[in-house]
């Protein structure tokens, strides 16, 4: 099976207030845009636009059939918000980017990562192996509950790691009761 690298850098905006973790963006057969969660059926960006707008159709294009990439990057950096994902390297058991599917090749230095962001005071994971695979690195004994968080001291900082609802479509919850989660942690970050 085929070892997959990491195909974004990391996005650190200055000033970032919050570091949002996935597990592994999708194959890029099911990209609508070369961004972090590309896959038109991710909810993630249809949840930022409920946070914010109101809208979750915000960051779509009025097509529907790709995100409006640039101005969603301008609006998360004058946010705060900075993203990367777990992984650098998996392998893909079934081709699917489910947890499930995904074979851990090569974490994300985490620590190293957040050393990158000064400013920020909360991690959030966006699905179970992200939030398992951060609570072992930064040794945290007991995952948050759903849309809670646990404090982590890091080099002497202390943040708040929030476990968020997965945005993935299977993940059985509404969109509206997934963004109020996410509504939490923004209202936290500022």
């Amino acid at each position: 099976m085929k070892v997959e690298c990491h195909p974004f850098h990391p996005f650190l905006p200055e000033g970032a207030r919050v570091l949002m973790l996935g597990t592994f963006p999708p194959a890029e057969k099911r990209w609508a845009m070369p961004f972090y969660y590309p896959n038109l059926q991710n909810d993630m960006w249809r949840i930022v636009g409920l946070c914010f707008f109101n809208d979750k159709q915000h960051f779509i294009a009025p097509d529907g059939r790709y995100y409006r990439q640039q101005e969603l990057e301008r609006f998360l950096a004058i946010q705060g918000i900075a993203l990367y994902d777990t992984c650098t390297k998996v392998i893909r058991t079934t081709g699917t980017a489910s947890d499930k599917d995904l074979q851990v090749v090569e974490k994300t230095d985490l620590k190293a990562l957040v050393s990158r962001l000064p400013k920020c005071r909360a991690i959030a994971t966006t699905g179970a192996l992200a939030t398992t695979l951060v609570c072992e690195q930064l040794g945290v004994q007991q995952e948050p509950p759903l849309g809670g968080y646990a404090t982590v001291n890091l080099d002497g900082r202390e943040l708040r790691l929030y476990r968020m609802p997965s945005s993935s479509r299977a993940y059985p919850l509404p969109i509206e009761q997934k963004a109020a989660h996410y509504q939490r942690l923004f209202s936290y970050v500022g």
